[in-house]
């Protein structure tokens, strides 16, 4: 049965972000991509990860989706024309899409000895030799709990691109303010 429903939502979460890259309606695609990420956190879910299922509803569907519409809706983009449909942009996509699609063809070989073999140089499929900080990060877990095993790395050691990224997303909204200022 979950097994069922994740495959359901991993098509939905794939056609609606086909639908969001090929919309001409800049609003109508941060619609699309919403979706997107509301089938990702079910996704989430049914993996075993209620933590990362909530920050990505409450964090990128929430507040950053909410932002993008924002900024869409101050610019007053509507149906403007696109100049990023040309033939030398789909020509680009085209290369992109050809190089992914050999890309994801190589990968459809491996196996997990080869995979294993690849991460540790051995042939041990056991969880722990293969994935050994994913041991570590589940004993952090244990102790501090989720949050507290969350929280640790992104306040200490991810502090600086943490806040990066919110100065980022300032000057996204001060950039968007000062268009909107123009056309008015």
């Amino acid at each position: 049965m979950a097994d069922t429903i994740f495959m359901a939502l991993g098509t939905i979460a794939v056609l609606s972000a086909l639908f969001c890259v090929f919309q001409r309606n800049a609003l109508a695609a941060a619609i699309w991509l919403v979706l997107t990420m509301l089938a990702l956190a079910g996704m989430f879910l049914i993996l075993g990860a209620p933590f990362i299922a909530a920050i990505q509803v409450l964090v990128y569907t929430g507040a950053i989706m909410v932002l993008f519409i924002f900024v869409i809706m101050l610019l007053n983009l509507g149906d403007a024309a696109s100049d990023i449909r040309g033939p030398g942009v789909k020509a680009i996509a085209l290369v992109l899409a050809v190089g992914t699609g050999a890309y994801l063809l190589r990968l459809a070989g491996y196996d997990p000895a080869r995979l294993a073999f690849e991460l540790t140089g051995t042939t041990d499929l056991s969880p722990a030799a293969v994935f050994a900080t994913a041991e570590v990060a589940r004993q952090a877990a244990e102790t501090q709990g989720v949050v507290g095993a969350v929280a640790g790395p992104l306040f200490s050691t991810y502090l600086v691109p943490f806040e990066v990224t919110s100065l980022l997303l300032l000057a996204a909204i001060i950039g968007a303010v000062v268009l909107a200022k123009r056309k008015i």
